[in-house]
């Protein structure tokens, strides 16, 4: 294992004639945040939507925890990357713990499981669970 979460080794990808990525490198180490930043248009998205295999890399290979997953079953992969889904990604009529909780519940996960992760992973990011848990995504700022 390389010791990292998530790594971009030597990756392209073009869309027609457009160069989004071109022989991009980048170790992510594992237990750390990183911010991708960039105008619109410079690849932001294409990058993460990478590391669950929504987008396929022209050359190159994205591994995580050291292992190359283009031979994974992309929906495996999915269900085991947590990542954090904004604005039109969320589903409006579930609250916010419900879509937290959406993947590990289609993993059989318990119901108290549910709830405490959900209330870790807000407590994790300054949310205070009793005040967020029960909204819709339409009760929140979005940043606004």
């Amino acid at each position: 294992m390389s010791g990292n979460a998530v790594e971009f080794v030597d990756v392209s990808k073009s869309y027609t004639s457009t160069s989004i990525q071109k022989n991009f490198d980048l170790a992510i180490p594992g237990g750390k945040i990183i911010t991708i930043i960039g105008p619109s248009g410079c690849g932001k998205t294409t990058l993460l939507k990478m590391i669950n295999r929504l987008i396929e890399p022209d050359s190159g290979k994205v591994l995580i925890e050291g292992k190359d997953i283009s031979g994974l079953d992309p929906v495996q992969l999915r269900r085991n990357i947590g990542y954090v889904i904004q604005q039109i990604g969320l589903f409006p009529h579930m609250t916010i713990e419900q879509n937290i909780s959406i993947v590990p519940r289609l993993k059989g996960e318990k119901k108290q499981h549910l709830i405490d992760r959900a209330t870790e992973l807000l407590k994790l990011i300054g949310l205070e669970p009793s005040r967020f848990l029960g909204r819709y995504p339409h009760e929140l700022s979005g940043g606004h």
